[in-house]
């Protein structure tokens, strides 16, 4: 008990001197237990299509595969930042992979969406196996959210890689960007160029259908980085198109302060790896 009150203060004392990011803080709180890591398995070529796997050492029983897929703005991050999140889902007993992807400017629009897509060809062929139920949840957050959301709603990519959007069990989008336009943006105009044509293209609210893997939308009311009516946009078209979603918005939850949730619910606020647990088993 001690040892866990010292670490919390330690984090935060780091957190309020600014030496530390809030995800640093969130990794030096999450326990460096409760899984087997494998790192840096290549699913594609070059080095940003690798991916981490966590496996558990107490598995839950249930098969779900999670698949976390990190923001960054499209600009900006790495697997190895996120143990803190994968870890939790990890020591519920869940395998959770945490996948690299192209970011700007070595990608643009659609390259990332494409390479995660690529990752679930090798999560579905190497951890799940062909012919087997749907076992992968995807998990993402902001930039993230936005991947997942386009990989279960448009069918395209995931049929690129052979497979059908029926591979993804369900979909949890943590303040994703989903009805923004791009092009009208400063920071992401030049990443998302290649969809000047057709920016509906990216866009994952053009897409909601009937027949999608279920979704669960999660964000916070207090979010000044992507707005919360992006997931209300989401969630209004999936109902529309008679589609399964769920939207729950957190109330003074930030958006930074609801990925940092999933390591310590009191570090966020939220309690979001219990709403993310309790979606898995209604599926």
């Amino acid at each position: 008990m001690r040892r866990a009150v010292s670490q919390v203060a330690a984090a935060l004392l780091a957190l309020v001197v600014g030496a530390c990011s809030p995800f640093r803080v969130a990794d030096m709180l999450a326990p460096k237990e409760g899984y087997e890591l494998r790192a840096g398995v290549a699913y594609g070529e070059g080095e940003r299509r690798n991916l981490d796997i966590y496996q558990p050492t107490k598995p839950n029983g249930d098969d779900t595969i999670i698949v976390f897929i990190y923001g960054g703005s499209w600009r900006m991050g790495h697997r190895a930042q996120y143990r803190f999140a994968a870890q939790p889902f990890a020591a519920a007993g869940y395998v959770t992979v945490v996948p690299d992807y192209r970011i700007y400017p070595e990608g643009r629009f659609p390259d990332f969406v494409e390479d995660v897509a690529a990752s679930l060809d090798w999560v579905q062929r190497e951890l799940v196996g062909e012919g087997e139920s749907p076992r992968i949840v995807l998990v993402g957050h902001s930039a993230g959210a936005h991947i997942a959301a386009l990989l279960a709603l448009d069918p395209r990519y995931l049929e690129a890689e052979g497979h059908s959007t029926d591979i993804i069990k369900g979909w949890v989008g943590l303040a994703g960007p989903y009805a923004f336009d791009p092009l009208k943006t400063k920071s992401t105009k030049a990443i998302f160029e290649p969809a000047a044509g057709d920016v509906g293209q990216a866009q994952p609210v053009t897409f909601a259908r009937s027949g999608a893997p279920p979704a669960l939308l999660l964000h916070g009311n207090k979010d000044g980085t992507v707005y919360p009516w992006n997931s209300e946009e989401l969630e209004k078209a999936i109902k529309v198109a008679g589609g399964r979603v769920t939207y729950k918005p957190l109330d003074n939850i930030g958006h930074i302060a609801i990925v940092v949730s999933i390591a310590k619910p009191g570090l966020g606020g939220a309690p979001v790896l219990k709403e993310i647990e309790e979606f898995i088993e209604g599926l």
